[in-house]
């Protein structure tokens, strides 16, 4: 996935008819850009923290995934399908708190929509009938220390940063942001094909 700038970022945002922050010191638009292949089990989309401060625009970009890992599409957590979150805005859906209560992450507070992916195989299918509701889709890094090539179990829906210090980076910019704003964090996500470059 090419990477874009804060320009192109805050277009695509508003392309989609969502908010894009900009009034304030570190005011955190968290966006992720889910890629076109709907195979991988890599670290394959991006996500991006954009803000301001003194109005000048700062752009962070993190590989990540959007996707469940292989192992959960085809091992379901959930009867109901792997959880695919649908790209939209979020307003308000995360909060820092305790990923499975172990580590500092962003936890999800609000409600988020996900496509169920049931028919376990490796081709991910984010279309169709959608669930709405609290299903623990958190951003969290995948591992401790160090940065991991496969998506495996550290998905099952949830927001992964492949790079335990980009994931350190990105906290830092939540306890700044929560300080000036409150402890509650949007997220946008965006398909590939909804950014131009």
């Amino acid at each position: 996935m090419k990477a874009i700038n804060y320009e192109q970022l805050r277009a695509a945002v508003r392309n989609q008819g969502h908010r894009f922050f900009e009034t304030g010191d570190y005011n955190l638009n968290l966006v992720g850009v889910r890629a076109q292949d709907r195979h991988a089990n890599t670290f394959n989309d991006a996500l991006y923290a954009a803000f301001q401060t003194q109005g000048q625009p700062h752009l962070f970009c993190w590989a990540a995934t959007t996707d469940p890992g292989l192992y959960w599409r085809e091992h379901l957590a959930n009867p109901a399908g792997a959880a695919i979150v649908k790209p939209g805005q979020y307003p308000g859906v995360w909060a820092l708190g305790k990923h499975q209560g172990k580590y500092d992450a962003l936890v999800q507070r609000g409600p988020i929509t996900v496509f169920r992916d049931k028919d376990r195989n490796a081709q991910l299918d984010a279309q169709g009938e959608t669930e709405t509701g609290h299903f623990g889709i958190n951003c969290h890094r995948a591992t401790l220390q160090g940065t991991s090539q496969q998506v495996d179990r550290w998905s099952a829906g949830c927001q992964v940063i492949a790079d335990s210090a980009d994931f350190d980076v990105l906290m830092a910019l939540c306890r700044k942001a929560a300080g000036l704003y409150g402890n509650r964090f949007t997220y946008t996500l965006l398909d590939e094909t909804e950014v131009s470059r």
